[in-house]
């Protein structure tokens, strides 16, 4: 394939992004440079409104795996992506409901601090050990992806957008720390739902109309969305998007550092929440406007399928070649949907790196040096965050080997993210579980869901269970280019066309269940955690939901975590949660310095705040 070439326009509007929000990492550089603390740097001094941590959030996890990807996945496969709707739902409400009020009111800046805090150190490092290496594993997908789509279709060089994205993304990570992070993803996301609007209004009028985009859809069976065939092979159904969707996003947002870093940093919990649902409406939006992209896309090429003809390589480029013809007259457009896809990237990359500059230094630098200067202490995340933007441009070569870009982030999320899932369920969820049901359990979540995915990668799934609807080449100009067909399946193994056939969004529930069914058999095997050493903070009684009826029941749930205590709420309001059952709690596994986490309650707006931690750090 003959790429199409950018015209100036197109590379001034793709090089304003860049210089954008690298202008924003110099501004919060300079406005900030006075409070030069490693607390303001990673988590922005606590303070932040749910406004632009919303829209970063949707930014950061709308990356351009969403922009190239999701059209495509509609393109091929139909429009029951769209089922991610509910999906998203149950996300925000059990992380917004569940997960948050744990690490919001524990003081926490890395969320593997509350697992010390639950149960010891060991679990604590093993968990922030998987989270870096699930995180540059992603990024290298995100960064790379787009990067070798893009440089297929229009001819925009490869590595120096891949490099372009590492460097631009650690600069202003590196000077701005936390609060350029979010104000950055904030201008990316609007950029995105810009680039969006532009295919989508004039892919519609090359169509004809919105009206033949349906009609010509619906023709080609792309909107047969609700298939309820309970089938765990068949790639996507109602069943595996609804279910094994929750699972895989729910291990991105409820327990993800770069999830969780935005929300703590907000002044209150209220705020933290209200960002999570305001968040929700900008990832419904993206996901419609990537739908409907995909669906315009199939009425313009039904009945000439640049993929199969050979006119593309990889479906990863039928957008960027969409693009690139519908706007074949119009400069500067093309450069507005380039810049779209990587603000997409830019979001991710920053998160990843902000995020594990914070997990490294607060598990590991902090731990091993507790008291270094507020000084030292920012040159040293500022220092984290130039390593981590090195290595996830590296392995941003890694890539190449692993398929399709949504497959491919969503497996990788799905391999750790759906073990840690199940981890911080054990903690918050399980009150009996002790640290060497956490530690035993993730291991077996690790090894069940690493099994199912690398077993699929050397033993794809039939074609019965995955291969796309029908695309037409019938008007395509005819070439020497073999059509893609069917692959060809050598000899394999009995457990190939089951356990390795099971759709990647299921990995994410098999880690979770795995982890949790392993720590609680593991607990109870080797003797419960003793509920009176648990700081109440530190657990959701999920319990009352169900046993509301009966005090009896509900405490015998509690497993002797004491949150009927008459005295907890006082507590919470003077700050003064963490100074009960010192003794305890040290029993646990914890150091004298853990219990300094102080939670602020503010009994007007009945709603927890950070003032606590202010007097308490500094």
């Amino acid at each position: 394939m003959e790429a199409k070439n950018f015209a100036i326009w197109d590379y001034v509007v793709f090089a304003a992004l860049f210089l954008v929000s690298s202008g924003i990492g110099v501004f919060f550089a300079i406005k900030e440079r006075k409070k030069a603390t490693s607390r303001e740097f990673l988590v922005g001094g606590r303070q932040m409104s749910f406004g632009p941590v919303a829209l970063s959030l949707t930014a950061s996890f709308m990356s351009a795996v969403t922009v190239l990807g999701t059209p495509s996945e509609v393109y091929r496969f139909g429009a029951s992506f769209i089922i991610f709707f509910i999906a998203y739902l149950f996300v925000i409400i059990l992380t917004s409901e569940l997960f948050l009020p744990v690490f919001y009111r524990s003081g926490i800046t890395s969320t593997y601090e509350y697992l010390q805090l639950r149960f010891n150190k060991p679990v604590r490092y093993a968990a922030t050990v998987i989270y870096i290496v699930q995180t540059i594993l992603y990024t290298g997908v995100v960064v790379y992806a787009p990067a070798l789509a893009l440089n297929q279709v229009t001819g925009f060089d490869l590595w120096g957008s891949v490099f372009a994205t590492g460097i631009v993304c650690t600069f202003y990570c590196t000077l701005g720390g936390l609060k350029a992070v979010v104000w950055t993803d904030a201008f990316q996301m609007v950029v995105m739902f810009v680039g969006f609007l532009t295919v989508l209004i004039q892919g519609s009028t090359h169509a004809g109309g919105f009206h033949n985009v349906l009609e010509q859809s619906t023709n080609g069976s792309r909107l047969h969305i609700f298939d309820f065939d309970v089938d765990p092979l068949r790639r996507h159904t109602f069943w595996t998007i609804t279910v094994g969707g929750t699972f895989t996003w729910l291990g991105i947002y409820g327990v993800n550092q770069s999830t969780i870093q935005r929300c703590i940093s907000c002044k209150t919990e209220k705020h933290a929440k209200l960002a999570l649902y305001f968040n929700l409406l900008g990832l419904w939006i993206i996901l419609v406007c990537a739908v409907f992209s995909g669906l315009i896309m199939y009425s313009h090429f039904k009945d000439c399928d640049p993929w199969t003809s050979g006119i593309i390589s990889a479906p990863d480029q039928l957008m960027p070649y969409f693009v690139m013809e519908i706007f074949a007259t119009m400069p500067g457009l093309p450069g507005l949907f380039v810049a779209c896809a990587f603000s997409g990237t830019l979001s991710t990359v920053a998160a990843s790196i902000n995020a594990l500059a914070t997990v490294t230094f607060e598990d590991f630098v902090k731990s091993c040096f507790p008291h270094l200067s507020d000084k030292l202490s920012t040159w040293i995340s500022k220092g984290l965050c130039l390593l981590f933007g090195v290595l996830c441009t590296t392995m941003a070569v890694a890539a190449s080997v692993l398929g399709g870009v949504v497959q491919a982030a969503l497996s990788i999320h799905g391999m750790c993210g759906g073990p840690m899932l199940g981890l911080f369920s054990l903690g918050i969820v399980f009150p009996f579980v002790n640290w060497k049901g956490a530690l035993g359990g993730l291991l077996t979540g690790i090894i069940l869901s690493f099994w199912v995915a690398i077993g699929a990668f050397v033993y794809p799934a039939p074609a019965s269970k995955t291969w796309p609807l029908p695309l037409s080449t019938d008007q395509c100009i005819k070439s020497n280019v073999t059509a893609t067909g069917s692959p060809v399946l050598s000899s394999r193994p009995a457990i190939a066309d089951t356990w390795y056939s099971i759709s990647y969004l299921y990995y994410s529930a098999v880690g979770c269940l795995g982890c949790i069914a392993a720590g609680v058999i593991i607990s109870l095997v080797t003797g419960r955690q003793r509920g009176e050493d648990i700081q109440p903070l530190l657990i959701r009684p999920v319990c009352n939901l169900f046993c509301f009826w009966s005090k009896k029941y509900k405490t015998l749930c509690w497993c002797g975590v004491q949150h009927d205590s008459g005295t907890e709420q006082e507590n919470l309001e003077n700050g003064s949660a963490w100074k009960q059952g010192a003794e305890s709690v040290l029993q646990n596994g914890l150091r004298k310095e853990s219990l300094v986490h102080v939670p602020g309650y503010d009994p007007k707006d009945k709603s927890y705040n950070n003032m606590a931690f202010e007097i308490t750090h500094f």
